[in-house]
C-alpha cells in the first residue's frame, strides 16, 4: 500500500514537473516571439511620421558597421538583432546572406525583413564608385564595370564618341586626361554615354576652380593636361608635383626628352594591351611609338592617364626651378632627389634599380 502510494506521489510530482516544464517552456517561446516580433517590427508604424534615408554602404564594409548604421539612422530597432539575422542568414536560410555595396533607400516605416531583403537581393538606388587619380580610360571603364555601372567596352566607345568630344571642344579622338577622378553615384546600368560625360562634366567643373584653367578652351590647355597626366603619374608626394613639373618643363624648354618611365609603361598595357610590366627594360625604351618620351623630345601626342587637381595645378604653375633630373631616393615614402646637371643626378642616384619610378 505504501508503495502505491509513493509511486502515486512520484507520478503527481512528475507530472506537476512536467506541467511546469511546459508552462514554462510556452512562457519562454511566447515572451522569445513576443521580443522577436517586436525587435523586427519596423520602428515606426505611423505612415505620416514615415523618414526616408539614403544609406551607402562603401566596398569592405562589414555587417556589423552596416548593422550599426542602420540603428544610428533610427532604421532598425537592434543593430545586434539585425548582424545575427545576416551573420546566419536567418530569413533566407537557402542563400548565404552577401553584403552588396550601393545607396540604398530605406524608410524607416520598412520591418527589418524587407530592409535585410532590400540590401541582400535588392538593387542600390545609386552605386558608389571612386575613381582614384593616373587611371587611363581602359581602366576607368573596367572599374565602371566591375561597380556595376556599364559594360566596359560601351564606355570606352563613348570615350571616342566625336558628338560627346565636340560637346566639349575637346582637340583628340578620345576624352583621355578630361574623365575627372572623384567619387561617384551612378544608377545601376547607366548608360555609357551618360556616365562619361558624368566625369567630364566634373572635370570641367574642378578644372575650374584652378587658376589658368577658368576661362580658356580645351584647346588652349590641352597640352597642359597632356603634362599633367604624365605628372600624374610620376609623383608620389604631392609638394613635389610642381617641382616634377618644372623638370618636364625646363626639358621642354630646351628641347630635351622629357625620359618619363610613365609614357613606356602607357604604350606597353594600353597601346600595345600587354601586361604591367615588371620593370623597364632597355628593349622597351626603344619601341617606336610618338608617346616614347625616351626617342622623341616634346610631350606625347596626348595624355596617357586622368589626372586630378594637384597634378593639374602642377602642369598649369610649375616651380621656378632650374631642376632638369630627378630620382626616387625613397621608395616607401615616395620622395625624389632633383637636380640641375647630369653629374648632381648621378651622384644622387642610388644602387638600387627602380621599375615605375626610377631615374630620370
Amino acid at each position: 500500500m505504501k508503495n502505491e502510494k509513493e509511486q502515486k506521489s512520484a507520478s503527481n510530482k512528475a507530472l506537476k514537473a512536467f506541467v511546469w516544464l511546459t508552462a514554462f517552456f510556452c512562457i519562454s517561446v511566447s515572451v522569445l516571439y513576443a521580443w522577436w516580433t517586436f525587435v523586427t517590427s519596423p520602428v515606426q508604424k505611423n505612415e505620416a511620421e514615415e523618414v526616408t534615408k539614403e544609406i551607402t554602404v562603401p566596398a569592405g564594409m562589414s555587417v556589423r558597421e552596416v548593422s550599426d548604421l542602420l540603428e544610428q539612422n533610427g532604421l532598425i530597432k537592434s543593430a545586434g538583432v539585425f548582424y545575427y539575422t545576416a551573420r546566419f542568414s536567418l530569413f533566407s536560410r537557402e542563400k548565404p546572406f552577401t553584403l552588396k555595396s550601393g545607396t540604398y533607400t530605406i524608410k524607416n516605416t520598412m520591418p527589418l525583413k524587407e530592409i535585410y531583403k532590400v540590401i541582400q537581393e535588392g538593387t542600390p538606388s545609386y552605386i558608389s564608385v571612386s575613381i582614384p587619380e593616373g587611371l587611363t580610360v581602359k581602366k576607368t571603364a573596367a572599374l565602371l564595370e566591375e561597380r556595376g555601372v556599364c559594360p566596359a567596352k560601351d564606355f570606352i566607345a563613348a570615350s571616342k564618341n566625336k558628338d560627346l568630344i565636340e560637346k566639349y571642344s575637346i582637340p583628340a579622338m578620345s576624352l583621355e586626361g578630361f574623365l575627372f577622378p572623384d567619387t561617384y553615384f551612378f544608377a545601376p546600368g547607366t548608360d555609357a554615354v551618360t556616365a562619361a560625360e558624368t566625369l567630364v562634366s566634373t572635370f570641367f567643373q574642378k578644372a575650374g576652380e584652378i587658376d589658368g584653367y577658368s576661362g580658356r578652351t580645351p584647346s588652349d590647355y590641352y597640352h597642359t593636361v597632356i603634362l599633367a597626366s604624365i605628372i600624374e603619374r610620376e609623383y608620389r608626394v604631392k609638394e613635389e608635383a610642381p617641382l616634377i613639373a618644372s623638370v618636364f618643363t625646363n626639358r621642354i624648354k630646351y628641347g630635351i626628352g622629357l625620359y618619363s618611365c610613365a609614357t613606356i609603361e602607357y604604350i606597353i598595357t594600353e597601346l600595345e594591351g600587354l601586361p604591367h610590366p615588371g620593370r623597364i627594360t632597355a628593349k622597351d625604351l626603344k619601341i617606336d611609338s610618338p608617346y616614347n618620351t625616351y626617342m622623341w623630345a616634346g610631350l606625347p601626342p596626348g595624355p596617357i592617364s586622368n589626372p586630378g587637381k594637384i597634378a593639374l595645378n602642377a602642369a598649369m604653375h610649375p616651380a621656378d626651378t632650374d631642376y632638369f633630373f630627378f630620382v626616387l631616393n625613397d621608395p616607401v615614402k615616395g620622395t625624389h632627389t632633383f637636380s640641375e646637371s647630369f653629374d648632381e643626378h648621378k651622384a644622387a642616384q642610388n644602387i638600387k634599380s627602380y621599375a615605375s619610378k626610377g631615374n630620370r
